[in-house]
């Protein structure tokens, strides 16, 4: 069942945009996936999870996220990320990695071409990071 937080955030990028989510996982695929690999995934993200397992937004250029049952799966090994304390959880059509920090719920994307993060493009959360999609991509202007 999907939060009316996210319901609202769901509505508002299929108005802003053509999007494409897969299938929703289960809370046993997450957490398996999470002891297997011995991590935590953001409160957030993992409710996103439940309804889409990754998913591409803004087609046919804007970004992709990854999932934990569905192709492509998140890689925590993934060297493309400044540091282990980070997993990659999706990429802009630039290339460039969207992080999570481990051990918070803080989302951030990875500049490669200046080689760290920059301050406007780190979110508190996933949602928020949801939110300010439209705008990161300069969809709006």
């Amino acid at each position: 069942m999907i939060s009316d937080e996210l319901k609202k955030i769901v509505d508002k990028l299929n108005d802003q945009g053509k999007m494409a989510f897969l299938p929703e996982t289960t809370d046993d695929k997450i957490s398996g996936f999470e002891n297997k690999n011995n991590i935590t995934l953001p409160l957030q993200y993992k409710k996103w999870l439940r309804f889409s397992d990754g998913g591409e937004f803004f087609l046919p250029a804007g970004i992709q996220l990854y999932g934990v049952d569905h192709m492509p799966i998140i890689d925590i090994d993934d060297s493309d990320r400044p540091s282990d304390n980070y997993i990659v959880i999706g990429a802009l059509a630039s290339g460039d990695p969207i992080l999570f920090e481990k051990e918070t719920e803080k989302i951030a994307i990875y500049n490669h071409k200046a080689g760290r993060i920059e301050d406007d493009e780190v979110y508190s959360d996933f949602f928020s990071f949801l939110m300010d999609l439209y705008d990161l991509l300069g969809i709006g202007g």
